[in-house]
C-alpha cells in the first residue's frame, strides 16, 4: 500500500515510525555522517516483500555501531522502519533497503531506512558475470587486531577508497575489484565477499583479517551445505583466485556473481557451478 509519500522508486522512513518525502531536505549539512563519513550503514535485499538476512544485518549494524562508539541501535525501531518501507514499496519485486545510522549532531544520531531500486547493471551481472581486477588495499592480515581504531571490518560510511577502487577498475576495463593484502593474500571486494569453489568445497577468507563478515556469503554457504558441499573459512592466497573451479563475489544486492575475467585474463567457464550455487542460495529462502 502506497503511503503519503508514495514514490514507488524511493521510500524513506525514520525510526519514529514516520514516512518522509525523499525529495525534500532532511539532513543538516553539518551532520557528521556527511561531513566526515562518521556513521555506518547496511544494505538489505528485499525480495517478494521479505528482507533477506535481516537479523544478521541488524546484528552487523550493532557490531559496527559498537566499533564506532555510536549509541546502541534500537533494534525494535529499526525493524519497524524496515517494515514501513517494505509495506509502502510499489516498485519492482526486488529492491535494496538502506539502513543508515550517523553520529548526527549534538542532538543525537541520524537514522533512517530507505528503499531504492536495484541498478540494471547489477541485475545483468547476476546472469552474465563480471570482469574483476586485483588491487592493493595497503593493509596486512594482522592489522585489524593491532589497530582497532582503523575500523577494519566495520561497515562505515567512509567509502571513498572503495568508490575510487571501482573507478580504477573501470579505467582498466573491468566492473569490479578484489582487494589484496600486503602479503598478497585475498581480502574482499569493495562491496562484496570473495568465494572460491574447488571440487565440492567452498572457501572464503575469515573476517578476523579485517574484512566485513558477509551475510550473503553465509547464506550461500548454508545453501551449498544442504547439497552436500563442504564449506571452509580460511585465508586465501593470490594463486587461489585462479586455481579453482569457480571465483565468485557475494553481496546482498548482487547475490552470487561469478567472475569470468580476472586482471584481463578470461577464466575457464564456471557457469554450471554458478548456476548450482545460485539456485542453492535462492532455495534458502524458498
Amino acid at each position: 500500500m502506497l503511503g503519503e509519500y508514495g514514490d514507488p522508486m524511493r521510500v524513506l522512513a525514520f525510526l519514529d515510525g514516520t514516512l518522509a518525502d525523499p525529495d525534500v531536505p532532511h539532513i543538516r549539512v553539518e551532520d557528521l555522517g556527511l561531513m566526515r563519513g562518521d556513521g555506518i550503514f547496511e544494505t538489505v535485499l528485499v525480495a517478494g516483500g521479505t528482507p533477506r538476512e535481516l537479523r544478521p544485518h541488524l546484528d552487523r549494524l550493532a557490531r559496527s555501531a559498537s566499533m564506532l562508539d555510536l549509541p546502541e541501535p534500537d533494534d525494535d525501531a529499526w525493524q519497524r522502519a524496515t517494515r514501513l518501507v517494505i509495506d509502502n514499496w510499489a516498485g519492482d519485486d526486488e529492491f535494496a533497503l538502506k539502513l543508515v545510522y550517523t553520529r548526527g549532531l549534538d542532538a543525537g544520531p541520524t537514522a533512517f531506512a530507505m528503499g531504492i531500486p536495484i541498478e540494471e547493471k547489477v541485475i545483468r551481472a547476476r546472469a552474465e558475470g563480471v570482469a574483476a581486477v586485483t588491487l592493493e588495499r595497503g593493509i596486512d592480515p594482522g592489522l585489524a587486531e593491532r589497530a582497532p581504531w582503523l575500523l577494519l571490518g566495520a561497515k562505515s560510511l567512509s567509502y571513498a577508497v572503495n568508490m575510487a577502487a571501482g573507478r580504477e577498475a573501470a579505467r582498466r576495463g573491468a566492473g569490479d575489484v578484489i582487494f589484496m593484502a600486503t602479503d598478497d593474500s585475498v581480502l574482499e571486494g569493495p562491496t562484496s565477499n570473495v568465494i572460491i569453489a574447488r571440487g565440492r568445497t567452498l572457501y572464503t577468507p575469515p573476517a578476523t583479517i579485517g574484512i566485513l563478515p558477509g551475510t550473503t556469503q553465509a547464506a550461500v554457504f548454508r545453501g551449498a551445505e544442504r547439497l552436500g558441499w563442504t564449506t571452509k573459512i580460511e585465508p586465501l592466497a593470490a594463486a587461489d583466485l585462479r586455481d579453482n573451479d569457480g571465483l565468485f563475489l557475494a553481496s546482498s544486492v548482487r547475490k552470487l556473481t561469478r567472475v569470468h575475467t580476472l586482471d584481463g585474463d578470461r577464466l575457464p567457464d564456471t557457469s554450471e557451478v554458478h548456476a548450482e550455487l545460485a539456485k542453492a542460495y535462492e532455495d534458502v529462502y524458498a
